[in-house]
């Protein structure tokens, strides 16, 4: 059992009832799922560079990423439709909880000049996104086969539909908030 699975039954479920007022236990906001999601506009055109980043988050995720593709044309980005674009992973259960301690104890810390993350990056229905501009910030990934570095999104989906209750939720999985 991962880190923060275990803090999560044994003391973040407690104190969040606690400091939330919450009466009944199933109330407690909880993680839903993680989803990964990497996109490329060399993608479409060199199915190289698709290899790459699949390799590339596969080994991040510990999961097989699911290729997305282009929805409709776009003359102006010289885009068709039924293009590969990028790739998106969905962590549940284990892995997300494995994920969640990788990304606050060992990724964060190693990204250059890192004051903490924002508190706006709430959609407004308690889920949060970040963006990761360096790949390589992750210690799975090694730096010698990378040709190019890479950026993705990480969305972050909880149970609750409150951005304050997702935000003690966070704060209690030791996300580094500025404010």
């Amino acid at each position: 059992m991962s880190y923060s699975k275990q803090r999560y039954f044994s003391e973040i479920k407690g104190g969040l009832m606690n400091s939330l007022g919450l009466s009944n236990e199933y109330m407690v906001p909880r993680l839903e799922k993680i989803v990964l999601n990497c996109t490329s506009s060399e993608a479409a055109h060199d199915g190289k560079v698709l290899q790459a980043i699949m390799s590339e988050m596969t080994v991040i995720a510990a999961q097989k990423p699911v290729i997305t593709k282009a929805r409709k044309s776009i003359a102006g980005f010289k885009l068709r439709e039924g293009a590969n674009l990028g790739i998106k992973v969905t962590l549940r259960r284990d892995r997300m909880y494995e994920f969640v301690d990788r990304l606050v104890y060992v990724a964060l810390p190693r990204i250059r000049d890192f004051r903490g993350l924002s508190s706006r990056g709430f959609d407004g229905n308690g889920n949060y996104s970040m963006g990761i501009r360096e790949h390589i910030i992750f210690p799975e990934v090694d730096y010698d086969k990378i040709d190019k570095i890479k950026g993705f999104d990480i969305t972050i989906c909880t149970t609750t539909k409150n951005n304050k209750m997702a935000l003690e939720l966070l704060k209690a999985f030791k996300f580094p908030f500025t404010n």
